[in-house]
């Protein structure tokens, strides 16, 4: 997967498609015809005076039939850096670059945060079909997608959980990584932020993530989401 920045990638995203009014929080179905916005919570972002900074990533997805075709995001804070994950392929656009689900990417650049967030969102537009290529040769190939990310999103409530994301059978686990979160109307107060924490562990095929709440999440709606990236063993 290449890592590519909201704004730029939302030019050629829709550069061929006719404007229209978000029907969402953001920005994210501006000059989709049809489109079905999809909001996130505010992501908790890890916060690192060290080099390099730590990195959250959060997924949505898109409703059946339909693919990423829009994104846009809001931050807490200004010095937070959003980017998202998309696959290779020419041209830059809906099928091609995302699908039906997209991984959003928040990292802290500042020296002053408390408790940095951000709200992803994601603009949905019917699927439509495309066709893979032919390598041309029987030593290159083009980029393609030799791993999968399995990924759960599991609410917290005061106490302690573990949540458990593995890999399926015939895959190994390549990479793994979790992030905190809450579905609320504006981003969450550092003290409600600093009552959530969680450990991870890899054992095996699977990533295990330990997750700690105090009371005062209680009257939120927290949530942890877990991802695995796996590779089909060949």
């Amino acid at each position: 997967m290449k890592l590519i920045r909201v704004g730029a990638a939302l030019v050629a995203l829709v550069a061929a498609l006719a404007t229209a009014s978000s029907a969402g929080g953001a920005n994210e179905c501006d000059g989709l015809m049809v489109c079905v916005p999809v909001a996130g919570p505010w992501v908790v972002v890890p916060i690192s005076g060290g080099v390099p900074r730590p990195r959250v990533e959060y997924q949505l997805t898109c409703p059946r039939g339909h693919i990423v075709g829009g994104l846009d995001a809001r931050i807490s804070d200004r010095a937070i850096d959003v980017n998202f994950l998309g696959t290779l392929g020419s041209p830059v656009n809906p099928g091609i670059s995302t699908s039906r689900s997209v991984v959003f990417v928040g990292t802290y650049v500042g020296a002053a945060a408390r408790a940095p967030t951000f709200k992803p969102f994601v603009g949905c537009m019917p699927a439509a079909g495309g066709g893979a290529r032919v390598p041309t040769s029987v030593s290159a190939f083009p980029p393609g997608r030799p791993t999968v990310r399995r990924v759960k999103t599991v609410r917290v409530r005061p106490g302690e959980i573990t949540v458990t994301q593995r890999c399926a059978a015939r895959e190994r686990l390549v990479a793994a990584s979790h992030a905190l979160a809450f579905a609320t109307r504006t981003p969450p107060s550092a003290s409600v932020v600093e009552s959530l924490s969680a450990g991870q562990s890899v054992r095996g095929r699977g990533v295990l993530v330990k997750v700690r709440a105090d009371a005062e999440v209680g009257d939120v709606r927290a949530l942890v989401q877990v991802h695995a990236v796996c590779a089909v063993v060949r």
